[in-house]
């Protein structure tokens, strides 16, 4: 029987100082109770975020963080080595080797290299040792990639069947208001849905050294409680927080697991992939996708907005403009518009089944 496992993503503003350079106090913290973990019967993989602050706290000498991609790119590839040896360094106490695993989207969207991700993290797991995994932020290609670890959090949590995932921040979770300028907020302990009015409790921005605040997690632990993954939002520097979260103590916010759950390609499409237009469908469409999974054929779009290619992500709406779902579009929008315009259905399938995800009516 396979031992549990559980995901833990730490975001650069706890793995770094403020000037950038590593918390080689916290990673010691953090790594100690891995061990523990482990001794009990359960498995860790950690997401660790950081390579750019450390890799500017290195060679920047206090200049202001650059905001160019390329530059930035290049700045990773020299902090990401020095974020791996600094937990190396905290499990070295332990004797327990890491092992550096950078992944990319291609990683979860193509069926082979998915299979390859999760074979050498289980063989890591089985040798052993603790998987580090980050994006590969030095070679990633702007208009594909996850944009931050927490949704990359959430997808390795998927990739590996996780029981929980547990994302580690300076917050204590997610609140009523943002606690630095509301006195008043209050810590928000469970979630069983995420809806549209807690998506803007979390609309804030992140931390300097981040590149995603609280509204990133939200969507990570939406993508994770959709594979049926239960989430927990809690502080880095919490004593036993891990611990305390697979408990199911008050360490920080806890979001339920859904019973119904997707794949990681379609969650990927959900909510990783930004959609670039908007399809609105008519009441036969809309019917026909969310009772009977078909795919959606040309014949039911009434309206159209945005510019995309084919392959690209659209969102769905119904004819009352809800979001219905969302999908890989066969067509362009010049090809969908020209065809709207002439009053013709020749489109054929526009997003098929297999690249289309119901957003609507999916049971908890």
């Amino acid at each position: 029987m396979s031992r549990p496992l559980v995901v833990v993503k730490l975001g650069s503003s706890s793995v770094t100082r403020s000037d950038g350079s590593v918390h080689a106090e916290l990673l010691s913290a953090i790594a100690q109770q891995i061990v523990d973990l482990r001794a009990a019967g359960t498995d860790v993989v950690l997401v660790s975020s950081g390579a750019i602050a450390a890799g500017w706290a290195a060679i920047g000498q206090g200049a202001e963080r650059p905001r160019d991609a390329s530059v930035l790119q290049a700045v990773s590839a020299i902090g990401q080595h020095r974020l791996v040896t600094s937990w190396q360094e905290a499990f070295d106490r332990h004797e327990i080797h890491v092992g550096q695993v950078l992944l990319a989207p291609y990683d979860f969207i193509h069926r082979e290299q998915y299979l390859f991700a999760r074979s050498t993290l289980d063989h890591l797991l089985a040798l052993g040792a603790v998987p580090i995994v980050n994006e590969n932020d030095a070679t990633a290609d702007e208009e594909i990639r996850f944009g931050d670890n927490d949704r990359l959090a959430a997808l390795v949590a998927h990739l590996l069947g996780a029981s929980s995932l547990v994302l580690l921040t300076d917050l204590a979770g997610l609140f009523t208001a943002d606690p630095r300028q509301d006195k008043n907020a209050t810590l928000i302990e469970e979630v069983a849905e995420i809806d549209g009015a807690l998506e803007a409790l979390a609309s804030g921005p992140g931390s300097e050294l981040g590149s995603g605040g609280m509204a990133s997690k939200l969507a990570a632990a939406r993508m994770a409680t959709w594979s049926g993954v239960s989430v927990t939002i809690a502080e880095a520097k919490l004593p036993e927080v891990i611990a305390g979260a697979l408990r199911g103590e008050a360490v920080g916010t806890r979001f339920l697991a859904r019973e119904s759950t997707l794949p990681a390609r379609k969650l990927w499409i959900a909510f990783a992939l930004p959609a670039k237009g908007v399809v609105s469908i008519d009441e036969g469409a809309a019917r026909a996708l969310e009772r009977a999974g078909s795919s959606l054929l040309g014949v039911g779009v009434s309206a159209l907005s945005g510019s995309f290619v084919s392959g690209e992500a659209v969102e769905i709406r119904g004819p009352s403009g809800e979001i219905l779902a969302k999908g890989l579009s066969t067509a362009s929008s010049e090809e969908i518009a020209a065809a709207l315009a002439a009053e013709l259905s020749v489109l054929g399938t526009l997003v098929h089944r297999d690249d289309l995800v119901v957003l609507a009516g999916f049971s908890h």
